[in-house]
Parts: C-alpha cells; sequence; structure tokens
C-alpha cells in the first residue's frame, strides 16, 4: 500500500485511543478523514474539533461520498464485531480494509522506529520516550495510548526519522511492526482469550523480537524469559536503578549504564513500575545518540499521562487519584505506589472491572489485589466488545474480596456513595468507561470540601 496513492481514510471506531491518533496523523498529512465511533467521548470530541467529521450510528447512509470513493483506506479496529454494516459495505465492495497495526506498520517501516511492548506500561514508557526525544529535538512521530500531558495529545509529529510506538500484543498486532529498538516491559498473562496459554502469549513476545531490524536493540525488564539488554532495579542489570530516594514525593537515585553512573537523576511519578518505565525509555533513547546526561536531566520533567496514577486532588488531609489499572499486576503497583507516597493513610479503591473473559481468567488475582485496599467500592463489569458470560459477574468477584469493608454498587450510586468517604486516598480504577466519571468525581469531591 502506497499512502501517496490514498486520498481518503475512513476508521471504524475512530474513537479508540490508538484509533484516533492515527486519524489525527492522516489529517495532519492533509488527507480526507472520518469515521465511525459507537458512543461519543472527549476523543470523538476532540477529533471534530480539529475539522474530522464522527457519527455514532452504524448507518452506510451517514458514510458521505468522499468516503465511498476507490482511493478510500479503511481502518479498522478488531473490536468491530464482524456483523457492522460499515465494515461489511467496505468488504463487499473492494475497498482497502486494513487493521490499525497494518497501518502503523507502514507508516513506520521507513523510519527508525522505537516499540514499547509488554502486558503493563507501554503507555507511560511511550510517552516518557517522546518526551526525552522532544527534549533532545529529535525529528520524531509518536503514536501513543493515552493522552500525554506533556503534549496534551496522544499523537506528536515533530518530524519523521524516528517514530515512537506502542507495540500491542493484543489480537498479535506488534507482529505488524519492524522496530529499530524495542523493549518489553512486562508479560504477565493476559488477554487469554486471544492466546490461551501464558505460553502462547510468550511465544509471541518471542516472535516480536524476532521482528527487529538488523543490528537493533532489544531491552528487556531483569526476570523476564527472553534475551536481551537488561534493565532493572537495584539487580544488577545492565541499566539499573540504585540507591533510591524519596524527597516530597520525587524519587532521587543513580542511573548505571553499561558506561557510567549518572548521580542524583530526579522523577516525579510515583511508584516502582513508573521508575522502570522511565528506566526503559532512558535506555532506548540512548540508543538513538542522545547525550546520557542530557536525557537524564530531562526525566525530571515529564509531567505524565492522563489516567497514569494521575492526581485529581493532592492536599495535604486529601489525595484522589485516577489510574487506567485493570489487571491484578498493575492494580499491586497502584497499591504500592500509594503506599509508598501516603504511608500511614486509609485508601478507598473505586474499582470498574474490564471484560468478562478477563474477570473470569484472573478472578483470585483480582480478589487478592483488591483486599489490600482499606475500603473497597466495585462496579460492574464494562463489558466493551464482550457479551456476558454466565456466572461471572462482579457479585462473584466481590464474595471472594477478603476484606469486610466491601460493596457492589451501580455507577449512577457513584456521586452519592463518595460523599461519605472518610479516607485520606481515594483511587478509581479501571480501563472501562470510568474515566467519564472521574471529572464529575472531581467536581462532586470539590463541591463537597
Amino acid at each position: 500500500m502506497n499512502l501517496k496513492d490514498i486520498h481518503s481514510v475512513y476508521f471504524i471506531g475512530i474513537g479508540g485511543i490508538g484509533m484516533s491518533a492515527l486519524a489525527r496523523y492522516f489529517n495532519f498529512i492533509g488527507k480526507e478523514v472520518a469515521g465511525y465511533d459507537k458512543t461519543s467521548t472527549p476523543i470523538t470530541d476532540g477529533l471534530e474539533e480539529i475539522g474530522i467529521p464522527v457519527h455514532f450510528e452504524d448507518s452506510v447512509e451517514l458514510i458521505s461520498d468522499t468516503f465511498k470513493h476507490p482511493q478510500t483506506l479503511v481502518v479498522y479496529t478488531p473490536a468491530v464485531p464482524s456483523y457492522h454494516s460499515e465494515l461489511n459495505y467496505y468488504q463487499n465492495n473492494g475497498f482497502q480494509i486494513k487493521k490499525r497495526s497494518e497501518v502503523l506498520g507502514i507508516i513506520t517501516k521507513d523510519s527508525y522506529c522505537l516499540a514499547v511492548a509488554g502486558t503493563h506500561g507501554k503507555t507511560t514508557t511511550s510517552a516518557i520516550l517522546a518526551h526525552l526525544l522532544k527534549e533532545c529535538e529529535l525529528p520524531f512521530t509518536a503514536f501513543l495510548g493515552g493522552v500525554s500531558e506533556d503534549f496534551n495529545s496522544n499523537f506528536v509529529l515533530d518530524g519523521t526519522d524516528y517514530s515512537v510506538v506502542e507495540a500491542d500484543e493484543f489480537d498479535r498486532s506488534f507482529l505488524r511492526l519492524a522496530p529499530t529498538v524495542a523493549c518489553i516491559t512486562s508479560m504477565d498473562a493476559d488477554h487469554l482469550d486471544i492466546y490461551g496459554t501464558k505460553e502462547e502469549l510468550h511465544h509471541s513476545f518471542r516472535e516480536f523480537a524476532g521482528k527487529i531490524k538488523l543490528g537493533g536493540k532489544l531491552f528487556v525488564k531483569s526476570g523476564l524469559p527472553i534475551e536481551g539488554i537488561t534493565f532493572g532495579i537495584e539487580d544488577g542489570s545492565d541499566y539499573c536503578i540504585e540507591n533510591i530516594n524519596i524527597e516530597h514525593g520525587t524519587y532521587i537515585f543513580d542511573l548505571v549504564t553499561p558506561s557510567e553512573v549518572i548521580t542524583n537523576v530526579k522523577f516525579n511519578k510515583p511508584g516502582r513500575h513508573n521508575l522502570l518505565n522511565g528506566l526503559a525509555a532512558f535506555a532506548m533513547a540512548v540508543q538513538t545518540g542522545c547525550p546520557p546526561h542530557r536525557l537524564a536531566k530531562a526525566l525530571e520533567t515529564f509531567k505524565g499521562v492522563q489516567r497514569r496514577f494521575s492526581y485529581q486532588i493532592k492536599n495535604e488531609d486529601f489525595v484522589f487519584i485516577d489510574d487506567y489499572a485493570h489487571h491484578p499486576t498493575e492494580i499491586n503497583a497502584v497499591y504500592q505506589a500509594i503506599r509508598e507516597m501516603h504511608p500511614g493513610q486509609k485508601i478507598t479503591v473505586i474499582f470498574q472491572p474490564h471484560l468478562f473473559s478477563r474477570t473470569r481468567d484472573f478472578v483470585d488475582d483480582f480478589a487478592t489485589s483488591l483486599s489490600q485496599f482499606d475500603e473497597i467500592i466495585l462496579l460492574e463489569i464494562y463489558p466493551a466488545r464482550e457479551e456476558p458470560m454466565e456466572g461471572v459477574n462482579s457479585a462473584w468477584l466481590l464474595e471472594k474480596i477478603d476484606n469486610p469493608n466491601k460493596r457492589l454498587i451501580q455507577k449512577s450510586e457513584l456521586l452519592e456513595e463518595i460523599k461519605n468517604c472518610k479516607s485520606g486516598v481515594l483511587v478509581a480504577l479501571g480501563a472501562g468507561d470510568i474515566g467519564l466519571e472521574v471529572p464529575k468525581i472531581k467536581k462532586e469531591l470539590a463541591y463537597a470540601g
């Protein structure tokens, strides 16, 4: 596929974070862009603000003639069901139809591609990496899986020599990429609806490692069952963080590389998992030729990613945090970060499970992770692309949580419920539409205060 021959691009599922970044890219380079999504969100609002038409009813009649032209590229997400009438229209009429991952591979194949893979940490690591390249004034394009607070966007275009992408393991999408430099942050069991077993997931990561261009580099979190340049915390890895201290919510540490030790490095995002994300991004950025000391200094100014340990309220006596965590490992990481940064505080968690299959596969691990919090408010499962599964629901998960301070509520009851919160820390977790509730919660808490 030659992008120069493409007249217009139509997105089915344009409101997805990865899809919207591609839509912004094609809009930026002057293509006609439009799309469909199931519901209106701040993401689709943002697309419409820059002139990209979006509609919310699955109807071929709502597709303008511009996007029925033979030189239209159709991009879709695997979350779209096979019976979708717009998708079927394009399939039945011989249009070029590609998954998001295929298009991303085509766009980035001729660039110095830095790809971040892993079951957790992709978005924050790639956002840090984009920030580092920006601070080193390199010409790059970034397709991010979240809204970077440094760029206020999930898409950055400062040039095309380098590209920063998330290598998503869902649906084996990352096998469409051919990175120059890659990292693997984690390989925990996930997406078992796709892979079936943890072993098959690991096999796919090894296949991804084999996609790296000749002479390229692979960075791997210490302890993962795959060969590469290692990174870790106080474990003797090739790239290693040592001598960690915390001052006023900031990490201060030494950064050990294969050739030198950089002292007094600062990083402001809470959580050891975020330290590892920063270290991975640093190690990858070093490969571009940026001076390591300059990169280490730039770590201090990284602002963060929306819904990744985002402080919504931060007072001396109360904080409200929003995070995308939707896997037991991620929940554990958030809990560790809160305990480290806010020791002694009572913590209330609001959790919205994401996917019936993930809840089914990890219900005991979810129960263990959630039981650590002082108080648990559970919402119903957000189904996303899935149909309900018999016996798999939040009531089942609630039963397994070993903590008496727990309750299951409807989302409509949430604002009333949080009025009674007496904790020093309130945290909202989940990858579903709980993110849309966060501004309402923040407003309610501010009003109550």
